[in-house]
């Protein structure tokens, strides 16, 4: 099996031993591609000197996360890989993770999306979002005498995907540019027919629990959200609208009967900021329909 792992850094020098070394102990041998997003430390030149055998791709600018995936994608079909593998640079893995995950993809090929489970970077306890995305409350609710549990969403820290499923459901959306697009690409994934699942005997671990979460981080959390439901093909364009825009404006009113008027405000700016991409949404929304890799 070919597997190429790709990792989109951003003044990843913090984590590049735990997360490189991590590769480097896997029992699946991978190929390893770094695009960098034109970091400001030393990462770049960290990864030529102690790990000569990842590939590197210098952008002169910041992408963001699914554009820079993308030039990962485009390479792993060209050059005929069986499976890409998208890690965070926070983020690194056990041994067993890609040879078992892989395994398990040649055996139940409508699974678009495989992932380990997700533990915290302390290695301690379940990853917030994840617990939240697999309705377990902590690592004892892991139904660990299950070989897989199929889940609605995974973020992508720890992404497994075979390259056929790239051809049918395509690359990350350029309506994303950091945030949301996993939550997009799992949507599309559902529509064409295919299925997520995380695998309990197997881990990965992302060192994100001590970020804290400001007024300005939550509202562009919702507005990715919305802009989630605006564009996902699941529903009909009408029911789209409803799911976005209509509750966008519920919000609005809701915080305006509590007297937060600056909330108020943030929820129809948010609003404005979506009805100007209408087109746009609707064009996209039609390409992702399309069995087809697109976005090149």
């Amino acid at each position: 099996m070919k597997v190429l792992v790709i990792i989109v850094s951003y003044n990843f020098e913090r984590w590049i031993t735990p997360c490189l070394n991590s590769l480097r102990s896997s029992d699946q041998p991978v190929s390893v591609l770094v695009i960098d997003n034109d970091s400001t430390d030393h990462t770049v030149e960290r990864i030529r000197t102690e790990y000569p055998e990842v590939q590197l791709i210098e952008n002169k600018e910041n992408l963001g996360f699914g554009a820079a995936n993308n030039l990962g994608f485009q390479k792993a079909i060209q050059e005929d890989y069986d499976f890409v593998f998208l890690l965070n640079q926070d983020a690194w893995i056990d041994s067993q993770v890609i040879g078992t995950l892989s395994e398990l993809s040649l055996k139940h090929p409508q699974y678009g999306v495989w992932s380990p489970v997700h533990i915290n970077g302390k290695g301690e306890e379940l990853d917030r979002g994840f617990a939240t995305y697999a309705k377990v409350a902590s690592l004892k609710e892991i139904p660990s005498d299950s070989e897989f549990v199929e889940c609605n969403f995974i973020n992508a820290a720890f992404w497994l995907i075979p390259t056929d499923v790239l051809q049918t459901v395509g690359k990350f959306s350029p309506l994303f540019y950091h945030y949301g697009e996993d939550k997009d690409y799992i949507n599309r994934v559902l529509f064409h027919g295919y299925q997520t699942a995380y695998v309990p005997r197997v881990f990965g671990f992302h060192d994100r629990e001590n970020r804290a979460v400001d007024r300005n981080g939550f509202f562009r959390s919702e507005e990715v959200y919305l802009l989630s439901e605006y564009a996902n093909i699941n529903y009909s364009f009408h029911k789209a609208f409803r799911y976005s825009i209509l509750a966008g404006i519920q919000k609005a009113l809701k915080a305006l009967g509590h007297k937060k008027f600056k909330d108020c405000a943030s929820y129809i700016s948010i609003c404005y900021r979506l009805i100007k991409k209408t087109r746009y949404i609707h064009k996209t929304r039609r390409k992702n329909i399309l069995s087809t890799v697109n976005y090149i």
